[in-house]
């Protein structure tokens, strides 16, 4: 089985976040990336296919050379190779169609993604890309199994889980639950070793051009002060006549 794993480069949670070039740009400066979480509980997943199942994994980004460093890591954690779309992602259809180059090219036959990233929060790359490949797509997947080419898998819904089953070639969005958090794994110094001499080869994009392009980014507005109550009867009083909620 020949797993591709797509991995977005995100900011920490912890970053502060600014914009510059009249808010039309994300300002990188003292902001430190990291592999996005729900593409490392998927990597996780493809790990454990390639230990108990022989699978091989590739990671791959869209991105330029400052993205290597999480590529690096998804390395340090097992992957077999990584692949770099040498290109800024510009939206999502635009790395959808990056994407699809390279599993085309590649021959992979199971695809493994997050169901957004925690940048853009889009959740549109998945499903774009299994759509351009004629793959079945399960979003949100929570639980995963693959016997031969059949896969067994479960995704959450309102008020429940359901449960699927259908047929490689597949793409999966996967998030906590198909991995549980306690077994993500750090890379150890071995891994980080050897991640220095695995193959991350470096692609030219595809000419796509861009269906969607910003016009300027906003923060949320900031948080009011707080008013503290001493009875119900005035946080009763308040509700209605301030908040207006009641």
């Amino acid at each position: 089985m020949k797993i591709l794993v797509c991995i977005s480069h995100v900011p920490d949670t912890t970053s502060k976040i600014n914009f510059t070039d009249n808010d039309t740009k994300f300002d990188t400066n003292g902001v430190q990336f990291v592999i996005n979480p729900y593409d490392e509980f998927s990597l996780t997943r493809a790990m454990w296919f390639k230990e108990k199942q022989g699978a091989t994994v590739t990671v791959v980004n869209v991105g330029n050379a400052t993205t290597e460093p999480t590529l690096r890591k998804a390395l340090a954690i097992g992957a077999d190779d990584a692949i770099r779309v040498n290109a800024e992602a510009t939206d999502g259809l635009f790395v959808a169609k990056q994407l699809a180059e390279i599993v085309k090219n590649g021959g992979f036959d199971l695809v493994l993604a997050g169901r957004e990233s925690i940048d853009y929060n889009g959740g549109m790359v998945p499903g774009m890309l299994a759509s351009l490949l004629d793959f079945n797509f399960v979003n949100g997947c929570v639980g995963m199994e693959v016997e031969g080419t059949n896969a067994s898998l479960s995704r959450e819904i309102d008020g429940g889980e359901e449960s699927l089953s259908t047929s490689l070639p597949l793409v999966v969005a996967g998030q906590k639950g198909i991995v549980e958090e306690k077994d993500l794994r750090i890379p150890n110094m071995r891994g980080i070793m050897m991640a220095r001499k695995k193959p991350l080869n470096v692609v030219e994009p595809v000419g796509v051009d861009a269906a969607t392009s910003t016009q300027s980014f906003e923060k949320p507005a900031p948080k009011g002060a707080v008013k503290l109550v001493d009875n119900v009867d005035d946080l009763i009083n308040l509700l209605h006549t301030e908040a207006k909620v009641i």
